[in-house]
């Protein structure tokens, strides 16, 4: 079946303007660093996964990676509390509906494995700068280079003064 012009510019408007798709949505989270190594594949999949249920649909990610946290922080999972001082970090970017994202938050609270997590609206651009390399050469300050034929002028401390006295009183 073919579109009408007006239904393929409306699409396209539609598309450019993210209606009709959701909003753009970014989860940050942290799971639990008691998640075996090779088990956090799949809890990571799972994310990925719930997020699709709800008819979201992924933009980018990360996998999680361990880190250290800057401050403790407590879980309470069926009335044992738990600290934690690491933890897994990733990240979800991905397009949903309002009401759906509320829905979200409500599963992830009531996931065992996630220690705490983020919704946040962002935009549908990858935002993260990119790592640039900075080299010994470049903290070097510029020198004046002299040629053969070039010879340093000699500093005239009193006439230095007068200009200084000159730019004071003015």
């Amino acid at each position: 079946m073919q579109k009408t012009e007006v239904e393929v510019e409306n699409s396209i408007l539609n598309e450019i303007s993210g209606e009709g798709k959701g909003k753009v949505y970014e989860l940050g989270y942290l799971l639990v660093p008691s998640i075996k190594e090779e088990d956090v594949v799949g809890v990571y999949g799972n994310l990925k996964e719930l997020v699709s249920s709800f008819g979201g649909e992924v933009i980018s990610d990360e996998m999680p990676k361990m880190t250290n946290l800057a401050y403790s922080m407590l879980k309470v999972v069926s009335n044992v509390r738990s600290k934690f001082n690491t933890a897994y970090f990733g990240w979800i970017k991905f397009t949903m509906d309002s009401q759906k994202v509320i829905e979200l938050k409500k599963t992830l609270d009531l996931d065992p494995n996630v220690v705490r997590f983020l919704i946040l609206k962002t935009v549908k651009e990858n935002t993260i700068a990119a790592k640039r390399y900075v080299g010994r050469d470049s903290y070097k300050k510029p020198s004046a280079k002299k040629t053969d034929g070039e010879h340093a002028l000699p500093i005239n401390e009193e006439q230095i003064d007068k200009e200084i006295d000159a730019l004071v009183v003015a």
